[in-house]
């Protein structure tokens, strides 16, 4: 029987056509940019098992990045790997759990994997991608067990202000005393060079679980190394347990390059904000250069953003017609519907692509919108 299904979305880890503007992550590191440091203080690491909890250095590390103590930290196999974890440990059978759609369809996946009771939260685009308040606290009950968000979002790069945070924490403890509430920070360290990098939400209240990873801010989904902070105890040895009984421990290889990666952290990540910052500027242009084709929702961080065709020029017909005309240009975006969202909007990602290459890329993105556009008839 099929625990999860099947999704275009796996395509992203397959062959990419020339100019992929599908993907959210940034250009790769480098390996080499790491090794030198490794090879000088590992010639004598031995190729045996990790803790189940992660490498005490790495988790110190990561410890110190979001103001908690090393104990809370579990590094994990990727950031996805914590997310099952959590659905795993937290939700039984018939458990409700509230997910922010649309959303990442790998993190809805594994809610409804365990047999949680799934409870949509719709996160519209003509809301700039915002919960809304008084839907959220209608769909928590006594019988809510998990609330996960991700913030920054995927696919829009919308980060949910701390002050909407703090009331959708106090509805959870009004309406849903028992409820966790897991915010996926992937995107939250992928700042633009003008903006200061957003408070993690791993200090905000007990009940609070993060997940991050190297994959997105850093450049570095290769390694897979993710991570989730837990205050509870009791919690937290039922994810190290989870953890042990499903991969044993993360690769000693990859803990001692992820140090290397956070020790390097402050270079990396000012370059790749200035690199953002510069292709979040090109996109906005083209944006405004195609504004009768289309719309967007400006993201808050990442190298990602929504783009919504717009009606009066893009029927059903149309839509398809547009997607049609994109792959004849070599080009590939995220349909919506790889996220629970419709199809006329999709995922634009401007952070993988080269310079060069982000600006040829949407030109033939934008052929593709006038190839496929109905026609306006003149007045």
């Amino acid at each position: 029987m099929a625990r999860f299904p099947s999704s275009d979305i796996i395509s992203l880890v397959g062959e990419a056509p020339r100019f992929d503007l599908a993907e959210s992550t940034g250009p790769g590191l480098h390996l080499a940019e790491l090794l030198g440091p490794v090879r000088e203080s590992h010639d004598e690491m031995v190729l045996d098992y990790s803790t189940a909890p992660g490498d005490a250095m790495l988790r110190k590390a990561i410890s110190d990045l979001h103001e908690v103590v090393p104990e809370d930290v579990i590094v994990t196999v990727g950031g996805m790997h914590a997310l099952f974890l959590i659905a795993f440990t937290l939700c039984e059978r018939g458990d409700e759990a509230i997910f922010n759609e649309p959303g990442f369809p790998l993190a809805r996946n594994v809610l409804d994997a365990v047999g949680a009771s799934v409870r949509p939260l719709p996160l519209a685009f003509d809301r700039g991608y915002q919960p809304d308040l008084a839907f959220f606290g209608d769909l928590l009950s006594p019988k809510t067990r998990l609330v996960s968000l991700a913030s920054p979002h995927n696919p829009s790069g919308v980060a949910i202000p701390v002050g909407t945070l703090v009331q959708m924490l106090r509805l959870m403890r009004e309406r849903a005393p028992q409820a966790w509430l897991v915010v996926d920070e992937t995107y939250r360290q992928a700042a633009y060079a003008q903006d200061l990098v957003s408070a993690s939400a791993a200090t905000r209240a007990a009940r609070v679980i993060t997940v991050a990873s190297l994959s997105k801010c850093h450049g570095a989904p290769g390694l897979r190394i993710g991570w989730a902070i837990v205050h509870d105890r009791g919690v937290r040895d039922q994810l190290v347990t989870a953890k042990f009984n499903t991969v044993i421990s993360c690769s000693r290889v990859d803990e001692a390059l992820a140090l290397q990666v956070l020790a390097r952290r402050d270079r990396i990540l000012q370059a790749r904000s200035v690199d953002l910052s510069r292709k979040l500027a090109v996109t906005a242009q083209w944006v405004r250069r195609n504004e009768l084709f289309i719309e967007w929702v400006r993201p808050d961080a990442g190298g990602l953003c929504c783009v919504r065709l717009r009606r009066a020029r893009f029927d059903g017909t149309g839509v398809e017609r547009f997607y049609s005309a994109l792959a004849k240009q070599s080009v590939r975006v995220a349909p919506g519907d790889w996220f629970g969202e419709e199809r006329r909007i999709f995922r634009l990602g401007f952070g993988l692509p080269a310079p060069r290459d982000l600006d040829e890329a949407l030109g033939r993105l934008s052929v593709a919108l006038e190839q496929s556009a109905e026609r306006v008839a003149a007045s």
